[in-house]
């Protein structure tokens, strides 16, 4: 099974850019985007098209232009449930819960902790919401997956600049603390995991050439219930996509 996630940063933009035919190339079986920016109704015909073979699941924010998550699924039998329950954070298209039979699948778009930091408080409110509800399922038994842009790199080895960037937003150690606590609390970063000393990224600024200088930081993620690690079979960056100023990331498991 391969599940891709990738913060498109305008849904419709991308679809004008003729990138979709790497996703279809690629063939997914689920596809969960974040930051798509738009709603349904939005699209025209031909770019709907582009989703025909898939289960179309949106959230899209109420504030127009901002935000949204889309979760394409090839099995059209699986339910999903959109947001976390919290009307504050659900009012910004932020979740989308995808319930397969043996684990329950969420794509997020993390809140962004803003430039002049004002936006942090809201951020770790999210994190800290979003693992009580975690905690609960994995006391039931449950597994679970989170992917999508987490808005935070965990490490020194997850961006290229980290000593300029202490007091940056996606770096503050408050914000790290939080991906170190899901990692106390039942989840594995796959990626890192699989792939301890690797030098990879999945956001690159606009600004000063970054990506063709490979000045990048990996912002998106699985994490993976620890009961579900031994299934995991890779995940893969895919920093050759172009269309956004993310890449895709894709985890394959059994």
């Amino acid at each position: 099974m391969k599940i891709t996630t990738w913060n498109v940063n305008g849904l419709r933009a991308l679809l004008g850019k003729d990138v979709w035919p790497w996703v279809e190339d690629f063939n997914p079986d689920v596809i969960c985007l974040q930051e798509i920016k738009a709603r349904p109704d939005q699209l025209t015909e031909a770019q709907h098209a582009h989703f025909d073979r898939y289960q179309a699941v949106w959230n899209p924010a109420e504030r127009p232009g901002y935000s949204g998550v889309l979760t394409l699924l090839d099995n059209r039998e699986v339910p999903s449930t959109l947001g976390i329950g919290i009307e504050h954070f659900d009012v910004e298209g932020r979740v989308i819960q995808t319930h397969f039979a043996d684990f329950t699948l969420f794509n997020i778009y993390f809140p962004n902790g803003g430039r002049d930091h004002s936006r942090v408080p809201f951020k770790l409110d999210f994190y800290a919401k979003l693992l009580d509800l975690c905690d609960e399922m994995h006391a039931r038994g449950e597994q679970v997956i989170i992917c999508g842009d987490i808005n935070t790199s965990h490490q020194e080895i997850d961006l290229k600049n980290h000593k300029t960037n202490h007091n940056t937003t996606g770096f503050l150690p408050e914000e790290r603390a939080w991906i170190t606590k899901y990692l106390e609390h039942g989840f594995t970063d796959a990626f890192r995991v699989l792939y301890p000393e690797k030098e990879q990224y999945t956001w690159w600024t606009y600004i000063g050439n970054a990506r063709a200088r490979n000045v990048g930081w990996r912002l998106d993620y699985f994490l993976v219930s620890e009961a579900l690690m031994e299934r995991v079979l890779d995940v893969v960056i895919h920093d050759e996509v172009l269309g956004s100023d993310h890449c895709p990331v894709t985890l394959m498991i059994e």
